[in-house]
């Protein structure tokens, strides 16, 4: 397999991996009704799941060393079914908060792995296009879980519309596994020179990846923030909107889909750093617009601000592949470590803004994470580069 069907099984992959991520973002107050909780403790459905992609990333390129690759990605998607219906069927908060860890502790198999199998699939100059392309797949993913989630509610309530996840992760690793190759379709010497494999110390010894991990954890932060509480402020009044309409919002991250994929072939004459720099700026303009009273600005703002979020996560799988070496799935795996992380602490650190100040005080948070984000990866992503490639690599990738 190669050319576009290959590219076509790294979207599905980018699909699996954000399915059942955040699917219970946009039903807060039905779980706080089926629990007998606050929405603002729903919300921990989603860092559950960030927290526990938090602690086992690190681990999957130890873990999954010796599997193939293609076993791995298909194995975790349709595994990730289990846990998922687990959570459409807990008869507790604390149990469904239990199940909603375990989805997280599967979805790193998917995403790190096939991050890192696409270095070893693809040219230097084709792993940013690629990256962007998988990337797609997430936001297409991270769309389909929410809205198929929130259009079922109506008609099946929200345990049979977690079903229906469920059941869409399982078909998503099933093609994965008649997609993907078995191995690498292209030799050795084409791909990325790998270097020698650093430890784990040496990984958080490079200011460059350090930077990215750090970028990787606003990024996401950022994101969760938006989209949590945007539900919530579009529940109340005057806008009133109702369980399905919250769940229609997300129809803004079909955006990314178009935009992220043009991002990726731009990348290819241009740095990972530019595109991160450009996207944050983007994500700014997209903050403010939400503070806007019209319906129509606060969607151009959410649309503006999630397709930033995928351009950057587009740009910063793309540095890591190109800077880590042979140390791309332990690089990928901390890297989304933090990302997530950043997620959980998204859900979390806006709460007591929220409470004093709206949704004011939510954008004040977005845009400090994001403008953190831009900063690091300005001040450090250059020095990645020398790192990471040959000075004639360095300096095709600084275009």
């Amino acid at each position: 397999m190669s050319g576009k069907p290959l590219r076509a099984a790294f979207f599905l992959c980018g699909c699996a991996a954000f399915l059942n991520l955040y699917a219970t973002q946009g039903i807060l107050r039905e779980l706080a009704a089926a629990f007998g909780i606050s929405a603002e403790q729903a919300g921990q459905g989603v860092s559950a799941t960030t927290l526990a992609v938090a602690i086992i990333a690190p681990f999957v390129g130890t873990i999954a060393a010796r599997l193939a690759r293609r076993t791995v990605i298909a194995g975790a998607a349709m595994a990730s079914a289990l846990p998922a219906l687990w959570a459409a069927h807990a008869d507790g908060f604390a149990s469904f908060l239990a199940a909603r860890f375990a989805v997280g502790l599967l979805m790193p198999f998917i995403f790190a792995i096939a991050v890192s199998f696409i270095g070893e699939c693809f040219s230097r100059e084709e792993i940013a296009e690629v990256s962007a392309l998988f990337v797609a797949g997430t936001t297409l993913g991270g769309f389909a879980g929410r809205f198929v989630t929130n259009a079922c509610v109506a008609a099946l309530g929200w345990r049979h519309a977690l079903d229906a996840v469920a059941l869409l992760s399982l078909a998503a690793g099933v093609a994965i596994y008649a997609w993907l190759p078995h191995k690498p379709p292209i030799s050795p010497e084409t791909r990325v020179n790998d270097l020698p494999t650093p430890s784990r110390l040496q990984l958080f010894t490079r200011p460059s990846l350090l930077a990215a991990f750090g970028f990787g954890a606003c990024v996401l932060a950022s994101q969760v923030a938006t989209f949590t509480f945007a539900g919530l402020r579009l529940a109340q009044p005057p806008y009133g909107f109702g369980t399905a309409q919250i769940g229609a919002i997300y129809a803004v991250f079909l955006l990314a889909m178009v935009v992220t994929p043009i991002a990726g072939r731009i990348a290819r004459h241009r740095s990972p750093r530019d595109l991160a720099i450009w996207a944050a700026w983007l994500a700014l303009a997209g903050a403010l617009l939400t503070l806007a009273h019209g319906l129509v600005p606060i969607l151009l703002g959410l649309a503006l601000g999630s397709t930033a979020v995928f351009v950057e996560q587009a740009a910063a799988n793309a540095f890591i592949s190109q800077s880590a070496g042979a140390a791309r799935p332990t690089a990928i795996g901390l890297y989304l470590s933090f990302y997530y992380l950043g997620g959980s602490l998204g859900s979390i650190l806006p709460v007591p803004a929220w409470r004093l100040w709206g949704w004011g005080g939510c954008v004040a948070f977005v845009m400090g994470a994001q403008a953190l984000a831009g900063l690091l990866a300005w001040r450090f992503w250059r020095e990645g580069v020398r790192h990471g490639a040959s000075p004639v690599q360095a300096r095709a990738s600084m275009g």
